[in-house]
């Protein structure tokens, strides 16, 4: 999907958050009433009492519970002698993923009438909506601001769409005027977030349920979903999707009935919960339900509700490489985890699918960055990697042998940008290399010394991120040995 064009939106079971969608497209204020109904403020216990009697979690892939975050904030606002802020991120930082997107342009108002629920109850000074610079979905918001009146100031803030800069610290930050990464240190946005006051941070898609619930009451919302996850969910089903779409579904629900109505073929593995999650099985997929609790039992996770089947024509090994890469230079690079431990953890995955290497140094470089990071980065990476060579284990070993898989690595995790134009490798001519070492300084997160002191680098091409380097290394070569080349 490009971030051009919002993707088509269906539904499994009651819409609730896509309710109106196919009568009206996009709900103005006039429809978004007329379909949804009123909606009144709630006091601080009222509130409190919505949210957990709903059991709601936040969309954004953590899954914390909206009352203790909502508890945590009033607490601190009392404690402190001061305002509060309500914050809500839009900003949808993973590429693979759109519902947050969908509901920007098409149900502005039940985000903006969850924020307004949130900033009556904290009687909170500002609501700050962070959505990212793709442009997408910022123009509806503006226009439904335009068409009501909110309870206190509102404003949009513009942050880079970048996989970090969706990071609720990095978000925080940004507000206030800072790097968009996320703080080095752990700190919770609810006792100092925007501007030094407590603030509840939470998902666009969290603050919609939330206006669902208040209209319908716990009772009546937790009549869908199972007992322990009421409701519906919103996910983002791409890749080898037939139809990809944005999907309302019932919690709870087999994943099956998901991909049947996305037109999902046959598949290798399915990654869920986007590039912080899981791969799952063929098999694992027929017995899932759609619940943090159903993928869970089959070695899955939901996180931010996002779908990639993989058809059975790319490399699965291949692609997940990629996209290891990929969040290797989304790093904020402000602490070693990150700024070393994921170039390292990206060669180890290029070199097993190169041949060159054994899982086992995946598995290696992958223990040193989990939780040592100053966020979740770190973690999610090693959580990915190590879950791909797991349930593709066959297509490593036949990797191993240093002929690969026989299937092409095609590009279908949605990754930004368009396909590298000019793939490059790097070769040495074996004839001319005395083993001077240069090169393995200058980029040493592709080019590593072998244990006789020569140069050792993967066969597949140079990461985009890291061809300046390698362009470096082939100029400080002594003896002219190592070349860039275009790849094959």
């Amino acid at each position: 999907m490009m971030r051009t064009a919002v993707p088509p939106v269906a539904c499994v079971g009651e819409p609730r958050l896509t309710a109106g969608f196919a009568e009206y497209g996009r709900l103005d204020l006039i429809a978004h009433e007329e379909v949804h109904g009123p909606i009144g403020p709630m006091e601080p216990a009222q509130l409190l009492r919505l949210a957990e009697g709903m059991q709601l979690k936040g969309k954004g892939g953590a899954g914390f519970p909206f009352a203790r975050k909502l508890r945590a904030v009033l607490e601190s606002c009392e404690r402190q002698d001061l305002a509060a802020v309500v914050v809500v991120n839009a900003t949808e930082g993973e590429p693979a993923s759109w519902k947050d997107k969908v509901l920007l342009t098409r149900a502005p108002h039940l985000i903006l009438d969850g924020a307004a629920l949130a900033a009556y109850a904290l009687d909170a000074d500002e609501i700050v909506i962070g959505v990212a610079d793709d442009g997408v979905g910022r123009d509806s918001l503006m226009d439904a601001l335009d068409e009501r009146r909110m309870p206190v100031q509102t404003t949009i803030v513009t942050v880079p769409h970048r996989f970090i800069s969706g990071e609720g610290g990095a978000l925080v930050n940004g507000i206030n005027g800072l790097p968009h990464i996320p703080p080095g240190t752990k700190k919770r946005s609810s006792d100092s977030g925007v501007s030094g006051l407590p603030t509840l941070l939470s998902n666009a898609e969290t603050y919609a349920q939330l206006a669902v619930g208040a209209r319908l009451g716990p009772y009546e919302y937790a009549a869908l979903g199972t007992d322990d996850e009421p409701g519906t969910v919103l996910l983002t089903v791409t890749g080898a999707a037939g139809r990809p779409a944005v999907v309302e579904c019932t919690a709870g629900m087999p994943l099956r009935d998901v991909l049947d109505l996305c037109e999902v073929p046959d598949v290798q593995g399915i990654l869920m919960g986007g590039y912080h999650g899981k791969w799952i099985t063929p098999e694992a997929a027929e017995k899932a339900e759609v619940s943090r609790k159903g993928l869970a039992a089959v070695g899955g996770t939901l996180g931010a509700g996002i779908i990639v089947p993989l058809g059975v024509d790319t490399c699965p090994l291949g692609e997940a490489a990629q996209v290891v890469r990929y969040l290797a230079g989304e790093s904020a690079g402000q602490c070693g985890p990150c700024k070393m431990g994921l170039p390292d953890l990206a060669r180890a995955v290029d070199l097993a699918v190169a041949g060159s290497q054994p899982a086992d140094v995946v598995r290696a470089a992958a223990g040193e960055v989990k939780g040592r990071g100053a966020c979740s980065h770190p973690d999610g990476t090693a959580r990915f990697a190590l879950s791909a060579i797991e349930v593709f284990a066959e297509d490593l070993r036949l990797h191993s042998t240093g002929d690969g898989c026989g299937r092409r690595v095609k590009g279908v995790m949605g990754l930004p940008g368009a396909p590298d134009a000019n793939p490059q490798k790097l070769t040495l001519d074996w004839s001319r290399c005395d083993g001077h070492g240069l090169c393995a300084h200058v980029v040493p997160d592709f080019i590593r010394l072998d244990a006789n002191g020569y140069p050792a680098f993967p066969a597949t091409p140079v990461p985009t991120w890291l061809r300046e380097g390698a362009l470096k290394a082939v100029k400080v070569c002594p003896e002219l040995a190592l070349r860039l080349a275009k790849a094959e």
